[in-house]
């Protein structure tokens, strides 16, 4: 685990993001693993024939490492350790209880489909109520005490007082405020006294170190996309040798939302690009190829057995074709044509044209509705998944011409044409309709997230949030 360097100065430690979520982890894994244990010793009370005793614990061990590596896995993938979450006793106790019905839920299909005798039925019933008691007391009640030292919020001063220091003070408000303290901003000395964002700047390079000090700064966010002038430049070195953090604000945008800063690149246009270039050792794309065949033969082999009840269903809503066949832009810029259920009634863009769906279009049908929300629409897309057109993982595929459209007002709108399209992915369980500009801005930022940091924990995860939003029908 990787912990900043901070100055060493009175009054309570001002953790960074990471480090408060490694401590919110490291609690989680202690609970987890204390449930397990406890949960095992009422096995052996309800189950006469079983010994509550050390070679018990030992043959049963590896429960010890399966519960809590799921517990985090579901954790992660529920945004547990999001901060603003974590503030929050209501949605704690919700998010909480989600992650627990979703565990109910897995163990139940992995259950099911497992050779009789092979999983304990009612082991994990007992640990659930255990562990969703124990993190809950944990979060609620010792994290505050425990934690209590460290809640200081992490004071920062922007340097810059270009666009990207009045966007990281709108992104700190709207997501972090409960974590950093904005004290104020560095910029010209012309700027003195006025407000970047809402914030003050207070003074100039030449006063970066002494300003640090005097409001206990713990870290300096480098908010512009020139040169540092000479004051700036050696303001901050003298911050950095000093333990003072120094953070570029499209890494700490990307900390914070999830998501690129592509109006803020300028000439750091490298914050496009995954952070590790593909390398021949990387068995990352072989086990995602891997991973695409496997789950679009099982998909479409189950997609098979309800698609006449889907057809017959679609036609008695609205009558006409089943599937619906469109052409999408591919990596690279390659045409290539999609498949997918109908959702909407014939020929629905006669009168419109070519325009992007929106949350309560008129034009979606009855039953087109709940395809979209259960994201059934998206499951003959498994053919071009298994043809190599697509990945399971990877930003959603748009038609040429809306591509060519928002190139030319968005900046680097291209650059998620890097990887395979795919039928679910990070902007679109992180993000809703996308029906003006702004909003595909925002998903092309979250796409852009995933194309830098796509790793196969990434892809679980989202796999995990597609998969709740289809029990959940909240699907686009």
């Amino acid at each position: 685990m990787f912990f900043e360097p901070r100055p060493h100065r009175r009054g309570r430690p001002q953790l960074g993001l990471s480090e408060r979520r490694f401590l919110l982890r490291l609690g989680d894994i202690m609970a987890t693993v204390v449930a397990v244990l406890v949960a095992l010793l009422i096995w052996t009370l309800v189950d006469r024939r079983r010994v509550y005793n050390l070679a018990f614990i030992l043959e049963q061990g590896y429960w010890l490492l399966l519960l809590p590596g799921l517990w985090l896995l579901l954790a992660s993938a529920n945004d547990f350790y999001d901060l603003r979450i974590a503030s929050s006793r209501p949605a704690t106790l919700t998010r909480l209880l989600v992650i627990t019905l979703q565990l109910f839920v897995l163990y139940l299909i992995i259950f099911f489909i497992s050779p009789r005798e092979t999983l304990p039925r009612l082991f994990i019933v007992y640990y659930g109520v255990v562990s969703f008691l124990f993190i809950a007391l944990w979060r609620l009640v010792l994290r505050p005490l425990l934690m209590g030292w460290a809640s200081e919020r992490r004071r920062i001063l922007v340097v810059g007082t270009d666009w990207g220091g009045a966007m990281i003070a709108q992104a700190i408000r709207e997501v972090a405020s409960d974590q950093y303290k904005l004290v104020g901003v560095i910029g010209r000395g012309d700027e003195v006294g006025q407000e970047v964002g809402g914030i003050a700047v207070l003074g100039t390079g030449g006063q970066l170190l002494a300003l640090a000090r005097q409001h206990n700064v713990a870290e300096l966010v480098v908010a512009t996309p020139c040169e540092l002038s000479g004051d700036l430049f050696q303001g901050v070195m003298d911050c950095h040798q000093q333990g003072i953090s120094i953070v570029p604000m499209a890494i700490l945008y990307e900390r914070l939302t999830g998501r690129v800063p592509v109006e803020y690149v300028g000439k750091d246009w490298a914050i496009v690009l995954p952070i590790e270039t593909a390398s021949i050792f990387d068995p990352y794309a072989l086990l995602k190829r891997i991973i695409d065949i496997s789950f679009a033969l099982v998909g479409l082999a189950v997609f098979a057995l309800i698609l006449p009840v889907l057809a017959v269903v679609m036609y008695l809503d609205s009558p006409g074709p089943i599937f619906f066949r469109q052409v999408r832009t591919g990596r690279g810029g390659r045409p290539y044509r999609v498949v997918k259920l109908r959702s909407m009634i014939p020929d629905a863009e006669a009168r419109t044209g070519a325009v992007f769906a929106g949350k309560h279009d008129d034009r979606i049908t009855r039953v087109g509705r709940f395809l979209r929300r259960s994201r059934l629409d998206e499951v003959p897309q498994l053919w071009n998944v298994l043809r190599g057109d697509m990945s399971l993982i990877g930003p959603r595929p748009e038609r040429p011409e809306f591509i060519d459209q928002l190139t030319a007002d968005i900046p680097f709108y291209r650059a998620r044409l890097a990887v395979k399209p795919g039928i679910t992915g990070w902007a679109q369980v992180r993000h809703d309709y996308a029906e003006t500009l702004e909003g595909h801005l925002i998903k092309l930022q979250y796409d852009l997230y995933y194309i830098r940091h796509q790793s196969l924990m990434l892809d679980l995860q989202i796999v995990l949030r597609t998969a709740w939003k289809m029990i959940s029908f909240a699907g686009q």
